[in-house]
């Protein structure tokens, strides 16, 4: 799941990405609306968290822009502000579900999840399987290949469930490190080739077909069949 986080407030902010990404979820993060809206444009996410209060535009003014440009993107408000009235009217800016500052990090993964699975058709399902080729089950974080199970650590099991999401398509290395790593990421593409053959290593070496292609000058494509 890739989630843009929009707080200003640092210390908060640092918080809920650091424990987004221990769940293994890819976080961008802006403190700024201005800042958020260019993200929008460059890069696609499955979730925004917005706060109420932030820089340039309020939260409710953002998600309305959001909306208006026909973005459909399930949208979480995060605010202090705990009336009906406030949260009517996030709802009616097109905020999909509401959180109230204070609130329980459980509670923030759970209403996460929520929007998770009533994402349209084009969402990914927690098992993505590719005949008896790859299994990928995104809610245990486990993978096998012809029924064996492969142990992944958290980036290359991020870097192959972005892959998956793009069976048979040439993604430059500049494009998994941008949706793996995230855009702000102090990384060398070397970085990608590495993790990449570490990946091969793992899901190929021990297999006589090969998924994980590398396209000389353009990048790394995953060759499966199907995909559901």
């Amino acid at each position: 799941m890739h989630i843009l986080l929009v707080e200003d407030d640092v210390k908060l902010g640092e918080l809920i990405q650091y424990k987004l990404k221990k769940q293994l979820y890819q976080v961008e993060w802006a403190l700024d609306a201005e800042y958020a809206l260019d993200l929008m444009e460059r890069v696609t996410f499955d979730i925004y968290i917005l706060d109420w209060m932030i820089p340039h535009k309020t939260g409710i003014e953002l998600c309305k822009e959001i909306r208006m440009k026909k973005n459909r993107t399930p949208i979480l408000m995060l605010t202090a502000r705990d009336s009906v009235t406030d949260r009517v009217q996030g709802l009616n800016a097109g905020a999909d579900d509401y959180l109230v500052k204070p609130f329980d990090f459980e509670e923030l993964i759970a209403r996460l999840h929520a929007l998770y699975r009533r994402k349209e058709t084009n969402w990914e399902a927690d098992t993505k399987i590719f005949g008896d080729t790859l299994v990928i089950d995104h809610s245990t974080f486990e993978v096998s290949r012809n029924g064996v199970s492969i142990p992944l650590s958290r980036r290359e099991f991020q870097l192959l469930s972005f892959m998956s999401q793009h069976p048979k398509q040439i993604l430059s290395r500049e494009q998994l490190s941008d949706r793996v790593w995230g855009i702000d990421a102090e990384i060398t593409l070397n970085t990608v080739d590495a993790t990449i053959k570490l990946l091969r290593k793992k899901l190929d070496d021990p297999f006589s077909d090969k998924i994980i292609q590398n396209v000389r000058g353009l990048g790394y494509r995953l060759v499966v069949e199907g995909g559901k």
